[in-house]
């Protein structure tokens, strides 16, 4: 009963959580949510931008510069502590 995206996955349906594959899972949040947290860089500190999965997008030189960078590609950020 699931949809098919263009890939051949099924998208997710509002109300059938329980039939969630780990895939899916595991993309649910990639496209629109992006992680902060501090770093030390070579520079001295700074703010590593993440997606959802952990996979790293970038670095700022401060937190309001990082979560404008995501808010800018249309994302939420989320902050690490």
């Amino acid at each position: 009963m699931n949809a098919k995206t263009h890939d051949g996955t099924a998208d997710i349906i509002p109300g059938t959580v329980h039939y969630i594959s780990a895939e899916q899972l595991a993309r649910l949040g990639m496209d629109e949510i992006a992680f902060v947290k501090p770093v030390m860089t070579e520079a001295g500190p700074g703010y590593a931008i993440h997606a959802a999965d952990g996979t790293p997008l970038a670095i700022a030189t401060n937190a309001p510069v990082a979560v404008a960078a995501i808010i800018q590609n249309e994302m939420v950020p989320s902050l690490v502590h």
